[in-house]
């Protein structure tokens, strides 16, 4: 992360936000260290590490880039940056890739994919000292994936209802189980836990009666 130093924290993000045009809201930063000067102020300085949208963006390309290249790996690289649905005032970094070989990138049951987001994610966030979000998806694997795991889900959130028995499902990683639990959570008389440890966590899908009289006293 880029270091700036300047007479002030305003003059500061002023021309970062010239440089990056771009806001100065839009400037992430942390002061590292602020001098305030002798006498009636003089010699007052202050610096500050920085970061933007685009400097997150820039290196998660650039990141991938030379991890693909190593690889040997051909593969084209788009990211797109839009909020956060789950919490507005953050960002969200959107990767989608397209190799020559798709199948070797996403591996058996998504696992090499996984690792992939894992490293990136460990890099991005030690890079710029911050919870960075970012999704990765090849060719809209992570998409169609997530439109299997809904549709399995409602059809057991259905035989839970009908039969009241609860019902569990296979282990899957945790992205899947969270589109899950937010997929449910507006079920009637379902609702949704994971359970278990490391490779075998899991989600149960419970029968609760009690979801539809909570909303019913609330209304």
């Amino acid at each position: 992360m880029k270091q700036y130093t300047g007479k002030s924290l305003e003059d500061i993000l002023e021309s970062i936000a010239s440089e990056k045009k771009c806001r100065k809201e839009d400037i992430t930063y942390n002061v590292l260290e602020e001098d305030k000067g002798g006498l009636f102020g003089f010699g007052k300085s202050v610096t500050i590490e920085a970061f933007t949208a685009q400097d997150v963006k820039e290196f998660i390309f650039d990141y991938l880039g030379n991890y693909f290249t190593e690889l040997n790996q051909g593969v084209s690289i788009e990211i797109i940056i839009e909020h956060n649905k789950e919490k507005e005032n953050e960002l969200l970094y959107r990767v989608i890739l397209d190799a020559e070989n798709n199948a070797i990138v996403i591996g058996k049951g998504g696992q090499t994919l996984r690792a992939i987001s894992t490293v990136l994610k460990a890099a991005t966030n030690a890079t710029f000292k911050k919870r960075i979000n970012v999704i990765i998806d090849v060719n809209h694997y992570k998409e169609d994936r997530y439109k299997k795991v809904k549709a399995i889900a409602r059809r057991e959130a259905i035989n839970v209802v009908k039969s009241h028995i609860d019902c569990e499902l296979d282990p899957m990683p945790n992205d899947e189980r969270k589109v899950i639990h937010q997929y449910l959570q507006d079920f009637k008389n379902v609702s949704t836990v994971s359970i278990g440890e490391g490779l075998k966590r899991h989600l149960v899908i419970k029968y609760t009666p009690e979801k539809n009289k909570e909303e019913k006293s609330e209304a």
